[in-house]
C-alpha cells in the first residue's frame, strides 16, 4: 500500500483513514474488532478517534470508542501497526473541555488509559478555544512530545485564519505545530475546505484527514429519499442533502461508477483522495464487507474526465 507523508511528522499513512466513532455506537464490540482487524491486516494504519464518542447515546459518558480500541490493542496485539489519531478538547463534563494546559494533560492520561497505549501517535485540538491562549496549548502540547505521550499534533474544525494564526504562534516561539487538519470535506460539503484552507494547507504542508467522506453515508447511494432515511440510526444526517444538487451527485457518482465496475462510495473516496492536500479521507464501518468496499477506493484511479464530471455536479 503506497504510505502519504502527514504533514511534516515524519508519520506515513495509507491513503483512506478509518474512523472511530461508530465503534461501541453502531458496531458492537466484536463487529469493531472485526472491522478494525480487516483494516490494519489489508495494509492500511491510519485510525482515528476522539474522547467524546459516543457520548451523544443515552448512557454514553464520552470514551466508549477508545476503550474498544483499547481492547481490541490488548487482545490483538497490533498496535504497532496502527498510526493512532485521537481528539481532545468537546466538552467531557464539567471542567473538562478546551485547550488548557490543565485539562490537556488529564486529557491524554484518560485517553492513554481508555486506549491501553503509552503514545498517541497523532493527537488533536477537537475544536478551537478562543478562550485559551494559542502559547499555552502549543507549549502543552510541546510538553507531551517532549514527554514521549504524543508523537505529532493536529486541529479539527479550525478556521483557516486561527490555524495561521496558530501555525505562526509555533514557529515564533519554536514549539511543534499543527501537522495536520481534520476539516468537513467531500463532494456534497466542498466550499468550506476549498475555499480557504485548502489554499493554506497546501502552502504550509499541512496534512488533511477530511471527516464524513462519505457525507454521513449519504454519497454511498443509500439514501436517495426520504423514506430511506430510516435506514440506520445516521439517516437523520443525510436529510439536508436531499435537494437537487444532491441528486445531480449522486448521478454523477452512479455514471462514473459504472464506467469503472465501482461503487457510488469508492468513487466519492477516490475523489477525495485526487485533491490538493488530501492525504486520507476518513470513512467508517459497521462491518468488515463494508469495510472492504471503502478499501477498494485506494486502488481506483478516476480519469481527468471522471474528476471533472464530479467537479462540475457538485459545484458549491
Amino acid at each position: 500500500m503506497p504510505l502519504r507523508p502527514l504533514g511534516r511528522s515524519g508519520l506515513q499513512v495509507a491513503p483512506l483513514a478509518l474512523g472511530g466513532n461508530v465503534f461501541g455506537w453502531t458496531a458492537d464490540e466484536k463487529a469493531s474488532f472485526a472491522v478494525l482487524d480487516a483494516f490494519v491486516d489489508a495494509g492500511f494504519n491510519l485510525v482515528d478517534t476522539a474522547d467524546i464518542y459516543s457520548n451523544w447515546v443515552p448512557g454514553h459518558a464520552g470514551g466508549e470508542s477508545e476503550s474498544v480500541i483499547g481492547r481490541w490493542f490488548k487482545a490483538s496485539g497490533k498496535r504497532d501497526k496502527v498510526v493512532l489519531a485521537t481528539k481532545l478538547g468537546k466538552p467531557m463534563g464539567e471542567g473538562r473541555s478546551g485547550l488548557s494546559r490543565r485539562w490537556m494533560r488529564q486529557a491524554v492520561e484518560d485517553s492513554l488509559r481508555r486506549l491501553q497505549t503509552d503514545r498517541i501517535d497523532l493527537y488533536q485540538s477537537h475544536d478551537d478555544d478562543a478562550g485559551t491562549p494559542l502559547e499555552e496549548t502549543m507549549g502543552a502540547f510541546a510538553e507531551l512530545i517532549r514527554e514521549g505521550k504524543v508523537r505529532a499534533i493536529g486541529a479539527s474544525n479550525f478556521t483557516a485564519s486561527r490555524l495561521a494564526e496558530a501555525l505562526a504562534v509555533s514557529a515564533r516561539l519554536g514549539l511543534p505545530r499543527y501537522e495536520t487538519l481534520q476539516p468537513l470535506f467531500n463532494l456534497a460539503d466542498r466550499a468550506p475546505y476549498e475555499a480557504e484552507l485548502q489554499p493554506l494547507c497546501v502552502a504550509e504542508g499541512v496534512g488533511v484527514i477530511n471527516f464524513y467522506g462519505l457525507a454521513r453515508g449519504f454519497l454511498s447511494g443509500k439514501y436517495r429519499s426520504e423514506a430511506d432515511l430510516g435506514k440506520s440510526p445516521r439517516g437523520g444526517g443525510v436529510k439536508g442533502y436531499l435537494n437537487p444538487r444532491g441528486h445531480r451527485i449522486l448521478a454523477a457518482l452512479d455514471a462514473v461508477a459504472a464506467r469503472h465496475g465501482a461503487t457510488p462510495a469508492q468513487v466519492a473516496l477516490a475523489w477525495q483522495m485526487a485533491q490538493p492536500g488530501i492525504v486520507a479521507p476518513i470513512a467508517s464501518a459497521t462491518s468488515v464487507a463494508q469495510l472492504q468496499e471503502l478499501l477498494g477506493a485506494a486502488t481506483l484511479v478516476l480519469t481527468a474526465e471522471d474528476r471533472h464530471a464530479l467537479d462540475i455536479a457538485s459545484q458549491p
